[in-house]
């Protein structure tokens, strides 16, 4: 029998290198878009895929009785991939913008792993991987919406580990810092609609670092970007946690996240506001 894997968020990135050299491996994937489009693209390249929108409550269930009906009652992986980026200041958030980003970055991912751990039980190697962020443990300015999602998804990873069924399934987080995805693009519509940065307080920092870094390639790079790598870096990491008898906990990839760890242990929260800034 070959080992199954449901991916989120497969449309292009990560998810879809993930899917990819996963069944080059041998792995039955399910991999799942939010949009029927991209769902019928990897139909017609021979995935098997569904849609899956965490912010649809009826979504995940359908995404469950398929996968449920299609093997058995049984899943051996969940890779909780698919999340997005709402760049913008604290002071410019609103109640519905924050509810809008949890709902798919936070919510949907939680709803969607307790309706999955029936069929994860259901096998002897059960294991979830989310994949979180150096932003799951740092938190950089402009990024208020993303850092808090992702510190959540890592405080209920920890919670779930050290319960009851932590000693059932394996919990596992995947901790990315960049990666050349197409995350700042497909963030544009989220900031259009969320954010009215024209009429903030701090308009000019919109103008001059926030709305480069949307909508064009800046001229002036983080030092973060320097680093960079490509989505096979965190798959990489993901067929380790899949596939390896005794996975880690978490996995740091690219160097920037091994010096946000290092940085947190070591260094005064004065010290890192003034790093991080």
């Amino acid at each position: 029998m070959l080992k199954t894997i449901l991916i989120t968020g497969c449309s292009s990135g990560i998810g879809y290198q993930a899917a990819k050299q996963l069944r080059e491996r041998n792995w039955r994937v399910f991999a799942t878009c939010r949009q029927n489009k991209d769902c019928k693209r990897l139909n017609d390249e021979g995935f098997e895929s569904f849609q899956l929108d965490y912010s649809d409550e009826k979504s995940i269930a359908s995404a469950i009785s398929k996968i449920s009906a299609l093997n058995n009652g049984k899943l051996d992986v969940l890779f909780n991939n698919g999340a997005y980026a709402l760049p913008g200041a604290v002071e410019d958030l609103s109640r519905a913008a924050l509810r809008r980003i949890f709902e798919t970055n936070f919510f949907g991912q939680i709803d969607l792993m307790n309706q999955a751990l029936p069929l994860l039980r259901n096998t002897a190697t059960g294991r979830v991987i989310f994949c979180s962020s150096v932003l799951g443990f740092t938190a950089l300015p402009y990024r208020g919406a993303y850092n808090a999602s992702k510190f959540a998804i890592e405080a209920i990873t920890d919670t779930i580990r050290r319960e009851k069924t932590g000693a059932e399934i394996k919990f596992i987080l995947l901790e990315p810092g960049p990666i050349k995805t197409n995350i700042r693009q497909n963030s544009r519509v989220y900031f259009e609609r969320d954010i009215n940065w024209r009429k903030s307080k701090i308009r000019p920092i919109y103008e001059n670092i926030i709305l480069p870094r949307i909508y064009e390639e800046p001229a002036k790079k983080n030092l973060a970007d320097y680093f960079e790598l490509q989505p096979e870096a965190v798959v990489k990491s993901l067929i380790h946690a899949a596939e390896s008898s005794k996975p880690k906990k978490r996995y740091f990839i690219t160097l920037p996240t091994y010096f946000a760890n290092l940085a947190k242990r070591l260094m005064s929260t004065t010290l890192q506001d003034f790093i991080f800034k």
